[in-house]
C-alpha cells in the first residue's frame, strides 16, 4: 500500500500540466474581459453576455465527450490498449453529431438574448460574437477528445503545450481584431470570438496530427481502418455521457442565469459580475485539475481491479483539495482589491465587484469539494444520481434561493442580499449542500463489499 505522500504526488505529477493547461484556457477569458472592458464597458457586457451563452453550449455538449476519459482510463488500467482506438472513433462521430445543434444555437441566439433582455446595443455585439464562436465548435469538441484521451493515458502534457501556444497567439490576436489594424477594421468585443475560433481550429487540426504520427499511440490504433458510427459503442458513451452532459449544463446554467439575471440590474453590475465570474473561474481551476488527475488514477485502479486503492486514492485526493481551496479562499480576500483593479479601470465597476468577493473566497472549499467527487464518481460510471444532486442544488437551492434574494421578493431578508450579491449568496449555499451530498454518496458506493 502506497503512503498518502506517494499518492498525493501521484496526483500533482498529473494535476500540474492540467492546471497550468486550464489555467491558459480560463485566460483566454481573463484577457477577453480585460481587453473588451478596456475597449468599453458595453464591450465587456456584451463579451461577458456573449460567452456565457457559448460556454453553456459547448460545455454542456462537451460533457458528453467527456464520458471517453473514465471508459478508456478503465481499458488502459485493465491493459486493454488496443479497444481504446474503436472508442475514440466511436466519440468523435458523437462529436460531429452534438456539433450540429450546437452551432444551430449560435448561429440563430434570438431567443436566448430576448430571455436575458439584454438592451438593444449588446444585443447586436453579442449577437456577432455568438454568431462567430459557432464556426469554431467542431474543432473545440474535436480538442475535447483528443483532451479526454490524453488524460486517460496520463498524458497531459501533450494537452498542455498546445493550450500555452494558443494562449501566446491569442493577446496578439485580440489587439488585432478588437482595435482593427494590417487592412481589417475595428472589430471590438466580437474581435475577442474570431481569435478563439482561429485558435479552436489550431488546436484540433495539431492534435489529430499529434495522435496520427505520435509513436506513442501506435498501440491504441486509432487509424487502424474506417469504422461507421456503431450504436452498440456509442451507447455506452451516451449512458455516461448524458448524465454527464447535463451535469455540466446544470452547473454552468447556474452561472449563465446568474448572468443572464443580472443583465436586468444595469450594463455596469453586470461588469462587476463579469470579473468576479472570471475570478471564480480561475480559482476553480486548481480543484478542477485536481479531480482530473485524481479520477484518472482511480479510474485505471478500477480497470485493475484494484478497488481499495482507487477509495483510498480518492480520500486522499478530496481531503487534499479541500485543504487547498481554503488557502485559495484567503488568498482571493486578502488580495481582493489590487485584483479587480486589474481587471478594470472604471471605478464603478470596481465598486460593483468588491461586495462579491466575499462570496467568491467563502465557498472554495466546498467548491473542491463537490467537483473532486464527482470526477470521481464518473470514474466509478456513475453519473446519473450526481446530476439530480445538481439539479436540486444548483438551480433549487442556489438559482431559487438567489431569484428570490436578488431581486428582493422577501421583504424581511437584509439589505446585502439584494442584486448581485443575493444571486452569489444562493451559489455559495448550493455548492455546500451539492458537496455534502455528493460526499455521502461515494461513501456508500466505496464501502468495502
Amino acid at each position: 500500500m502506497s503512503s498518502a505522500l506517494q499518492d498525493i504526488r501521484r496526483i500533482l505529477h498529473l494535476a500540474a500540466p492540467v492546471l497550468v493547461g486550464q489555467l491558459a484556457v480560463v485566460a483566454f477569458g481573463v484577457i477577453d474581459t480585460v481587453m473588451a472592458g478596456r475597449a468599453s464597458a458595453t464591450d465587456l457586457a456584451a463579451v461577458g453576455l456573449g460567452g456565457s451563452i457559448y460556454i453553456t453550449i459547448y460545455i454542456s455538449l462537451m460533457g458528453v465527450l467527456q464520458a471517453l476519459a473514465p471508459i478508456a482510463g478503465q481499458l488502459y488500467g485493465a491493459g486493454r490498449t488496443a479497444e481504446i482506438g474503436s472508442e475514440v472513433r466511436q466519440a468523435a462521430w458523437l462529436g460531429v453529431a452534438l456539433a450540429v445543434p450546437g452551432m444551430l444555437l449560435l448561429l440563430f441566439p434570438g431567443p436566448l438574448l430576448t430571455f436575458a433582455k439584454a438592451p438593444p446595443e449588446l444585443v447586436e455585439k453579442a449577437s456577432h460574437y455568438l454568431h462567430i464562436v459557432a464556426f469554431g465548435l467542431p474543432a473545440a469538441l474535436g480538442f475535447r477528445i483528443y483532451m479526454a484521451l490524453n488524460n486517460a493515458l496520463s498524458r497531459p502534457i501533450m494537452v498542455t503545450v498546445l493550450q500555452i501556444a494558443g494562449l501566446a497567439m491569442k493577446v496578439p490576436l485580440n489587439a488585432w481584431f478588437i482595435h482593427g489594424g494590417l487592412g481589417l477594421a475595428p472589430m471590438g468585443g466580437p474581435g475577442c470570438a474570431l481569435a478563439s475560433t482561429l485558435i479552436s481550429w489550431t488546436w484540433c487540426i495539431a492534435g489529430l496530427m499529434i495522435l496520427r504520427t505520435g509513436a506513442a499511440y501506435r498501440p491504441l490504433a486509432l487509424f487502424a481502418g474506417w469504422e461507421w458510427p456503431s450504436w452498440s459503442k456509442i451507447r455506452p458513451l451516451l449512458r455516461l455521457g448524458v448524465p454527464m452532459g447535463l451535469t455540466y449544463l446544470i452547473e454552468i446554467t447556474s452561472f449563465t442565469l446568474m448572468s443572464i439575471f443580472i443583465t436586468r440590474l444595469g450594463t455596469e453590475t453586470l461588469a462587476g459580475h463579469q470579473i468576479i465570474a472570471n475570478l471564480s473561474a480561475v480559482a476553480y481551476m486548481m480543484p478542477l485539475s485536481l479531480a482530473i488527475a485524481t479520477s484518472t488514477l482511480v479510474a485505471q485502479s478500477i480497470g485493475a481491479r484494484d478497488l481499495a486503492g482507487a477509495r483510498r486514492l480518492a480520500w486522499r485526493g478530496i481531503r487534499f483539495g479541500a485543504g487547498l481551496a481554503l488557502l485559495t479562499g484567503a488568498l482571493l480576500w486578502l488580495l481582493r482589491e489590487p485584483l479587480l483593479q486589474a481587471y478594470a479601470k472604471d471605478p464603478t465597476v470596481v465598486a460593483k465587484a468588491l461586495p462579491l468577493m466575499l462570496f467568491v473566497a467563502f465557498y472554495q472549499a466546498f467548491d473542491a469539494v463537490q467537483v473532486m467527487t464527482a470526477f470521481i464518481l464518473r470514474a466509478y460510471k456513475i453519473a446519473l444520481i450526481p446530476t439530480l444532486i445538481y439539479a436540486g442544488s444548483l438551480w433549487g437551492v442556489g438559482l431559487g434561493s438567489g431569484y428570490v434574494m436578488g431581486f428582493g421578493l422577501i421583504d424581511a431578508l437584509p439589505e446585502w442580499t439584494r442584486g448581485a450579491a443575493g444571486f452569489w449568496f444562493g451559489n455559495s449555499i448550493s455548492l455546500a449542500v451539492a458537496g455534502t451530498l455528493l460526499v455521502r454518496y461515494f461513501m456508500r458506493v466505496s464501502k468495502p463489499a
